[in-house]
């Protein structure tokens, strides 16, 4: 399986600069995952290297060559598209077998590489129907079985999950780990899901707006988001954001969140060395599961009341009021019954990231200390 090198990538749609001087490396047997939301340029990124859209400038590299001026059928690239893209007159087993048959592979060989991978994603009892009697996972099963048939040198998926129902979404994701598990294809899957990415991925690479935001693996990217754009987009329920003034008191420091809407007290040590004067401002992110509440008073925690509660079964969502703005807290399932009950609150001092108000760039960890 290939690696796959993209240096100084660039391409424009008119006066639109779709992909700004992108660089990215996906090592052979790889799976990355390219996550960002509609229209920042990581589908046109995918299609540029399977060679279905011209750049403008850079170069792609696909096992140690540089590709970015032969055709798409040069690159030995298999592509999963989203909405499915099967022969309607061909059967699912013929549909499979196509891009053997097009490489002239022995009957012998493309009856058992069809059976085999069929067999594998579960639509062996499939084959003799045609596409308009198969349901729509069945179908996307057929379009990966196409991709997975014969071996090239890196798989491209563009959303190949995004028209599924929730359910049969998650069985996907569970199948597509399972068999990237197997043959260890090099992999790349665009998708604006990040709990896709977060499910799938040994790497994800964040875009917004053609600028490529972070790469890392789940764990980093969640834990040690690179800026504001970063921390907001991946995690669910979003993390809470708020403008905070920093105030230092003894070895510990006073957060006042937005415009005194509410005050909590952390080890001055989790705070960044800039902000450490006490006068420092910033923004401040916490992720839901980092509010911690507590139905009495407790030492260093300040109270309010609850507002909203979302029950979701494993755990609860509950909103605090915080003057103009929420705080959203994760906590255990009832441990808030309704609106208005008293609740005392504090933070999780290791997981408070700070950012900087101007650029949004995260102040690190590595600053504290």
């Amino acid at each position: 399986m290939a690696e796959i090198i993209l240096r100084d990538v660039e391409k424009y749609f008119g006066d639109n600069y779709i992909i700004r001087k992108l660089n990215l490396t996906i090592q052979a047997q790889e799976f990355v995952v390219l996550l960002g939301p509609s229209g920042c340029g990581k589908t046109t990124t995918l299609r540029a290297i399977a060679g279905l859209e011209e750049i403008d400038s850079g170069t792609i590299m696909i096992d140690g060559r540089v590709v970015q001026h032969l055709r798409a059928a040069e690159r030995d690239i298999a592509f999963v598209f989203q909405m499915y893209a099967l022969y309607p007159h061909l059967t699912a087993f013929e549909n499979i077998a196509f891009p053997l048959r097009a490489s002239r592979q022995s009957r012998v060989t493309v009856d058992l590489r069809v059976h085999e991978v069929a067999k594998s994603l579960d639509i062996a009892h499939l084959l003799r129907l045609r596409p308009s009697a198969l349901s729509g996972g069945d179908m996307q099963r057929v379009a990966i079985a196409r991709a997975l048939v014969r071996t090239h040198k890196a798989l491209l998926m563009d959303e190949p999950l995004g028209a599924l129902d929730a359910k049969l979404r998650e069985a996907m994701r569970t199948e597509l780990k399972r068999l990237h598990i197997e043959n260890r294809a090099t992999t790349i899957y665009v998708t604006h899901d990040q709990v896709e990415a977060m499910a799938l991925a040994d790497r994800i690479a964040i875009m917004n707006e053609g600028v490529l935001q972070q790469v890392g693996d789940p764990t980093e990217v969640y834990q040690h988001p690179a800026n504001l754009f970063v921390a907001q987009f991946v995690g669910s329920p979003v993390m809470n954001v708020s403008k905070v003034a920093v105030a230092a008191f003894g070895g510990r420091s006073i957060l006042t969140l937005g415009d005194d809407d509410g005050t909590f007290e952390i080890a001055t040590a989790s705070v960044p060395a800039a902000l450490r004067n006490g006068t420092g401002q910033a923004i401040i992110g916490v992720r839901p599961e980092a509010v911690i509440l507590s139905l009495r008073e407790e030492a260093r925690a300040s109270r309010f009341e609850a507002h909203i509660i979302e029950p979701l079964g494993a755990y609860d969502i509950v909103d605090l009021s915080l003057g103009t703005q929420l705080l959203r807290a994760r906590t255990s399932s009832g441990l808030v019954t309704k609106a208005g009950t008293p609740v005392w609150a504090r933070l999780d001092e290791a997981q408070v990231h700070f950012f900087d108000k101007d650029t949004g760039a995260s102040l690190r960890s590595g600053d504290r200390g």
